[in-house]
C-alpha cells in the first residue's frame, strides 16, 4: 500500500519535469552567445539583430531569439524597440559600477584562492605565463583572439581554486558584461605597446606562491584596474576636450 502511494506521487512529480536529454539547439546557441560577449567579439553599441546572428550561426530564429532573452535579464545585452538587441554602450557610470563589482567580488575569489592553491595549481598558472611569453617572442601583436582566450584562462584558472561554488557564477556574469569593454581596451594597448597583461599576471602569480591573500587581491585589482581606467579617461577626454 506505502509502496503503491510512493510511486504514484513520483508519477504526479514526473509530469511536472521536463525529461533530461542532450543539450538543446537553444543552449548551445546560448552558450556561443555567451562566449562571444565574454570574448569581446561584439562591440560596445553594436546592434545585433535575430536573423543576422541566426544566418550566422547557421540555425533557425526561435533559439536566437530564446537566447538574446536570457542575455537580456543577465543585463549582457539591451533590448531594443525595432526587435533587435545591442551591446549595452560605454558609459562613465557603467565603467565605474563594473570595476567597483569586479574589484569586490574577484578579489575576494582570489584571495580565498591564495589560501587554497596547491604547489601543481600555481604551476598550471605558470604555465600560461609561459604560452603568453611564447606568444610575444613570435610577435603575435594582432592575435587579440588567442590574447583575451589566454587572459580568461588564467583568471579562472585560479577562481576555480577559491573554493566557493556561489562566487564563480557571479564573476561569469561580470566578465559576460564586461567582456565588449575590455576588448576595447585590449586593442589600444597593443597598438601603443603599453606593459602587456603577462606583467600584471606574473605579480598575481607571485603573490599566490606566497599564499599572501593581501597581496593577490592587490596585484588583481591593478591588472584588472588598468583598461577600465583607460576606458574612463578616454570617455573624459571626449566629453571635455579641454
Amino acid at each position: 500500500m506505502q509502496k503503491a502511494a510512493i510511486e504514484k506521487n513520483y508519477e504526479v512529480i514526473a509530469a511536472q519535469l521536463t525529461p533530461v536529454g542532450r543539450e538543446t539547439v537553444q543552449d548551445r546557441v546560448y552558450s556561443e552567445l555567451r562566449r562571444a560577449l565574454i570574448g569581446g567579439l561584439f562591440e560596445p553599441s553594436q546592434v545585433l539583430t535575430i536573423r543576422g546572428l541566426a544566418d550566422a550561426l547557421v540555425t533557425s530564429t526561435m533559439p536566437v531569439r530564446e537566447a538574446l532573452g536570457r542575455l537580456i535579464t543577465e543585463k549582457a545585452l539591451e533590448a531594443l524597440p525595432n526587435r533587435s538587441v545591442r551591446v549595452p554602450p560605454i558609459t562613465l557610470e557603467r565603467i565605474d559600477d563594473l570595476l567597483r563589482a569586479r574589484s569586490l567580488i574577484e578579489g575576494e575569489a582570489i584571495a580565498l584562492a591564495a589560501t587554497r592553491m596547491t604547489p601543481r595549481q600555481i604551476a598550471a598558472v605558470e604555465a600560461m605565463l609561459a604560452e603568453w611569453d611564447e606568444m610575444r617572442a613570435l610577435k603575435h601583436k594582432k592575435d587579440i583572439d588567442r590574447e583575451a582566450t589566454l587572459n580568461q584562462s588564467f583568471h579562472f584558472e585560479i577562481y576555480r581554486c577559491c573554493g566557493s561554488a556561489v562566487l564563480i557564477p557571479m564573476i561569469e556574469s561580470l566578465w559576460l558584461q564586461s567582456g565588449p569593454c575590455i576588448r576595447v581596451a585590449i586593442y589600444a594597448f597593443s597598438d601603443a605597446g603599453e606593459v602587456d597583461t603577462a606583467h600584471y599576471h606574473r605579480s598575481i602569480v607571485a603573490a599566490l606562491a606566497k599564499q599572501d591573500a593581501q597581496a593577490a587581491r592587490e596585484a588583481l585589482v591593478a591588472d584588472i584596474s588598468r583598461p577600465f581606467a583607460f576606458l574612463r579617461d578616454k570617455l573624459q577626454s571626449a566629453k571635455d576636450p579641454t
